[in-house]
């Protein structure tokens, strides 16, 4: 997957958060291809955020900019019914679909009683697919993404299809070096983790005899201006961050090198431990009081502030080895003047 637009190195993830009404992707997508950006990401969420919908009503409303799922979890659908789904997604595109899987929260999937995913249900989902879209007739299939007779799509098939998928963790990056055309890795992530990172995908592509250069790794950067208002950059920032530490916040801490202390306090804070989801309904009082709680250096791997400021921030991703940078947490309207200030200094 490579973008379409004049900055293919750059991409945004549609309706972020929690969106006031679905329809908005419609806007949302055609803001993002005037912009001139590479991809667009759709993330996916139970309530008004399924995936195959807002693909394409995104397709629909789109004609050059790229679009990736990032992502969707590989064992929430039969293996057909998501291969059927990714080649109607290509086919209304011209190609401009990529597939995205990931872990997805664990904690979210046990509560609704979905098993947990893991590396080699991916890996084993991968190879699936990309024999469905050789056109194969998988027979007797008994592997770690599941048991099935009879496996088909299309004998006429005979193409190579493009997979993407959102890591986190050692196996996770190392899986996607592997066996996956593109990365995506996690907001708020240090300068020494994001590099690490980095090396860890190209390496684990390297030895699997591939070429690194062909596996595109992706920041995603937290981008908001400060020309949007002030509560909307503190839902950006600090509820944002302050959410992800709220649903994984040990994993993240252990990934960063962080003060594990620092977040207990977070967590156990009387007014945050009362606020689930603190991006979605914290109150400003809320926001500021968060804010007190969270180590400036932690909210600082992000772009903020004026246009020239977040460009710079941008740009340093791909010093620490990044291929392309997701101008994550605003909307293509909001991170106008930002990606207008990249493209004059490009």
């Amino acid at each position: 997957m490579t973008g379409s637009g004049p900055l293919r190195e750059l991409g945004c993830y549609l309706l972020g958060g929690q969106p006031r009404s679905a329809r908005d992707i419609l806007g949302e997508v055609a803001d993002a291809e005037r912009l001139g950006l590479g991809t667009a990401f759709i993330s996916e969420r139970y309530n008004k955020k399924e995936i195959a919908a807002l693909s394409g009503a995104a397709a629909a409303a789109s004609s050059t900019i790229q679009l990736c799922t990032g992502a969707t979890n590989h064992n929430t659908r039969h293996p057909m019914v998501t291969a059927g789904m990714t080649r109607t997604l290509r086919d209304l595109t011209g190609g401009r679909f990529t597939l995205g899987i990931g872990r997805g929260v664990p904690i979210l999937q046990g509560a609704y009683g979905i098993p947990p995913v893991t590396t080699a249900q991916m890996a084993d989902f991968a190879q699936l697919m990309r024999r469905l879209f050789r056109g194969e007739v998988i027979v007797g299939h008994d592997g770690p993404a599941g048991s099935y007779p009879v496996l088909h799509l299309d004998a006429t098939l005979d193409e190579y299809l493009p997979l993407g998928l959102v890591a986190f963790g050692p196996n996770t990056l190392k899986l996607g070096g592997r066996m996956f055309d593109e990365v995506v890795l996690h907001t708020y992530f240090t300068d020494e983790t994001t590099k690490r990172c980095v090396e860890l995908v190209k390496s684990s592509a390297e030895a699997a005899g591939r070429d690194p250069d062909a596996v595109k790794v992706w920041a995603c950067l937290a981008t908001v201006g400060d020309h949007v208002p002030e509560v909307d950059r503190l839902r950006k920032t600090v509820g944002r961050l302050g959410t992800y530490l709220q649903g994984y916040g040990q994993l993240l801490v252990d990934t960063n090198g962080w003060d594990p202390a620092v977040l207990q306090r977070f967590l156990s804070d009387p007014v945050i431990s009362t606020v689930a989801g603190l991006d979605v309904v914290g109150t400003v009082d809320q926001l500021e009081h968060a804010a007190t709680l969270l180590p400036d250096e932690w909210l600082s791997y992000a772009a903020t502030g004026a246009p020239a400021h977040c460009v710079s921030a941008v740009r340093h991703q791909f010093d620490l080895g990044c291929d392309g940078v997701i101008l994550h947490g605003s909307t293509p309207a909001e991170i106008e003047p930002i990606v207008s200030e990249y493209a004059r200094r490009r």
